[in-house]
């Protein structure tokens, strides 16, 4: 069984992901061990941004139905397994969004606002807390978002960002700062 980091993946752990990924390449039923590794947090992925269960299910497999069919298309890009499932599951939640008209969840805690406004060095925190939620849950298009919550909510690298997105490491920095510059003009 792999062990999954919740925010990063040391070079042994791609060398052994990547031996279970090629033996699900050659044999369908190692795709269980994947499987259930990252099941939970591709699932808590879903959830959080549709917050209702029943639909998060679905989605989920679906997820994992379209990561068995395509895994010959895999490539090692070294990012964890989990980024490519990530892409699919973020394909399959605005999929679901545009077909269904499925309401968009927002789940923020108190510290990942306070890790946003640290990040636009802000002395202000309490003053600006209920007006950064505001304007998160109010204002930012879908795609700035996702970005927000990759960054701070889920604590993601640019590198896993810039994978589950399909953009370049810079890219995914360069839109993130962007929002919160945003942000910053919101708050002013």
């Amino acid at each position: 069984m792999i062990e999954v980091s919740k925010y990063h993946a040391t070079k042994v752990d791609l060398a052994n992901e990547q031996g279970l990924v090629e033996a699900a390449k050659k044999d369908p039923k190692d795709f269980a061990v994947l499987y259930e590794a990252y099941y939970e947090p591709i699932f808590r992925y879903i959830y959080q941004r549709l917050d209702s269960k029943e639909p998060a299910f679905d989605a989920t497999q679906q997820v994992f139905l379209k990561a068995m069919a395509n895994l010959h298309k895999y490539e090692n890009r070294g990012v964890p397994f989990a980024s490519w499932l990530y892409r699919i599951a973020f394909s399959e939640v605005n999929n679901l969004f545009r077909q269904e008209k499925a309401q968009r969840t927002i789940n923020i805690d108190s510290v990942s606002v306070y890790t946003i406004i640290e990040e636009m060095e802000e002395s202000k925190i309490d003053r600006y807390h209920d007006k950064i939620v505001s304007i998160i849950s109010e204002q930012l298009e879908e795609d700035q978002l996702q970005l927000i919550e990759m960054r701070f909510f889920e604590k993601r690298s640019f590198k896993e960002i810039a994978e589950i997105l399909d953009i370049t490491e810079n890219n995914a920095k360069v839109k993130t700062y962007r929002v919160l510059e945003i942000l910053k003009k919101s708050l002013k």
